[in-house]
């Protein structure tokens, strides 16, 4: 008997074994799919994707960037005076893949890919812990993959795309605590990590993470679980230290982005600002762009090609917000939270003076998505006849903070299925519709990812005479883009020599210049906004 106890667990561990090599070759074939094309739409590298990826190249063979010393906080973003400073976090783990594999525009596009990827897979983990339906989480992960405003960023190498999976990471952590009653140093440490990643890995997460610190009151039941929100302010403040630092040696830096594109200026009346920010938060929650139109900016949204999330992920986080407060869900804590973080998501962008600017409103989505939670539980709820049986099941589980039985007031189970599909059915044809336009129409986005550049390059390489002189005029620090294309092809950067603003270059000299124009000199190649040029 002994004997046979071992074989008989031989089949479960095979079993178990087969099991995960089909998810990983599943999330493979998925990933593949999701990332299918990206080399060709969008066409070209931008400069914000330039100096990330080149960055992350200088890190991974130096540990250093461009500019400043070996591993720094914040990296200093082109060769420009009054420069700006960019967050650590995609540059690290850019520089983490360069270490292993040669740098190249998919490479880097496939990396910021992952991580949209991931990010969206984690929100269906984070909707099953929560119904404990695998359905559920399945169906909440398939919508985020197919959101435009998720597909079109991730295919972003700037850090924008990374703001999805700090704040998902970050849900996940609250919700972790949120089913305790006390809270360890280990909870702490992940909540208030969490927090710091939201903090560094986009410009809006400095203004979100706080915000999200001081929400976590929202879960403060017990006096046990005051001390320990304190612990995690203590401990989130510790992480803050460091960009304090820097900001004292470089002053006014870790704000300088704030100050350019807000509204919110010394010296304007309270009054003015009040009213701005009013209008402009309203203007983030305008139904026109979430649901028809997109961000006006090319570069962030394929125009034509619909809204940000599809109608029907729009109308469960309706439903399911009208649920939460109907059935006094918000009584609970995490629900609480959850609508305090919709209401907060929307102010990186509302603080700014673009309206409905995708890139600083990452975190709106994410909210809706979780609000389609109750939604899904309610359509897939069993009918009232078993809800006794079901009832006392949840009383089982009733020992878990934040899980509340799911009654079906109303409608039967036949006609809320039905309604599931016909919006499962929608969404599925919203996506077809928006990958086609995606496709038929993303590719002729040339000067919004500098895909004239390139051509220039090329024929400045073409040219024996070195080094090739690089001008950044009206169109930006274009230099950035020929450096990255340099690294891709493993040449010199001592080939190129950046100009001074205002200067001259050396007659007869090889020029490619962000200017449209030269004086007193000869063209030789012209590419949109982009001209290779000699002096005379």
């Amino acid at each position: 008997m002994d004997n046979i106890l071992p074989r008989r667990g031989i089949p479960t561990a095979v079993q178990k074994s087969l099991r995960i090599l089909l998810c990983v070759a599943g999330l493979v074939l998925l990933f593949t799919f999701y990332t299918w094309g990206i080399s060709q739409n969008p066409r070209g590298f931008y400069l914000d994707e330039s100096v990330t990826a080149y960055n992350a190249y200088l890190v991974s063979r130096t540990g250093a960037g461009e500019f400043g010393p070996p591993f720094p906080l914040l990296f200093q973003q082109f060769a420009v005076s009054n420069a700006t400073y960019m967050n650590p976090l995609a540059i690290y783990l850019l520089a983490v893949v360069f270490r292993f594999v040669p740098p190249s525009i998919p490479v880097a596009r496939m990396s910021a890919a992952f991580w949209m990827f991931t990010a969206c897979l984690l929100l269906g983990v984070l909707a099953k812990r929560i119904s404990r339906d695998s359905k559920i989480g399945i169906i909440v992960a398939a919508s985020a993959l197919l959101t435009p405003w998720f597909f079109e960023l991730g295919r972003l190498v700037f850090d924008a795309h990374l703001s999805v999976f700090t704040v998902v990471v970050f849900l996940l952590a609250v919700y972790r605590i949120q089913c305790k009653e006390m809270w360890n140093w280990r909870d702490i440490a992940i909540v208030a990590g969490s927090l710091a990643l939201v903090t560094y890995g986009y410009f809006a997460g400095r203004a979100l993470a706080p915000l999200f610190a001081l929400g976590l009151l929202l879960l403060v039941t017990t006096r046990r679980r005051f001390v320990g929100m304190l612990n995690i302010w203590l401990a989130y403040g510790l992480t803050l230290v460091p960009l304090v630092l820097f900001n004292r040696s470089h002053p006014g830096v870790v704000t300088k982005r704030l100050h350019e594109i807000s509204y919110i200026k010394a010296g304007r009346p309270w009054k003015d600002i009040a009213y701005d920010f009013a209008k402009r938060y309203l203007e983030d929650q305008s139904l026109t762009p979430l649901l028809l139109t997109g961000d006006y900016h090319p570069r962030h949204h394929v125009q034509g090609s619909g809204g940000a999330i599809f109608f029907a992920t729009f109308i469960l986080a309706m439903i399911g917000l009208w649920l939460v407060i109907a059935r006094r869900r918000w009584c609970e804590p995490w629900w609480r939270f959850i609508i305090y973080g919709l209401a907060v998501s929307i102010l990186p962008g509302a603080i700014t003076t673009e309206p409905f600017h995708q890139v600083r409103l990452m975190a709106y989505p994410i909210f809706l998505l979780v609000l389609t939670i109750p939604a899904l539980e309610w359509l897939l709820a069993p009918d009232q006849s078993k809800q006794t049986a079901y009832a006392r099941n949840e009383d089982v589980h009733s020992a878990a903070p934040g899980r509340t039985a799911v009654i079906s007031h109303g409608l039967s189970r036949p006609i809320r299925l039905g309604f599931l599909g016909i919006l499962l059915v929608a969404t599925v044809a919203q996506a077809v519709d928006f990958q086609v336009a995606f496709w038929r129409k993303g590719p002729e986005r040339v000067n919004e990812f500098d895909t004239l550049y390139k051509p220039l390059y090329d024929a400045a390489v073409a040219q024996p005479q070195r080094p090739i002189y690089l001008e950044n005029g009206q169109w930006g620090p274009a230099y950035m883009d020929a450096y990255w294309y340099a690294t891709v092809e493993a040449r010199s950067i001592s080939d190129f020599v950046v100009l001074p603003p205002g200067a001259r270059p050396p007659s007869g000299a090889i020029v490619l210049s962000s200017n449209s124009e030269c004086q007193n000199c000869q063209a030789i190649q012209k590419s949109g906004c982009y001209l290779l040029y000699r002096p005379k």
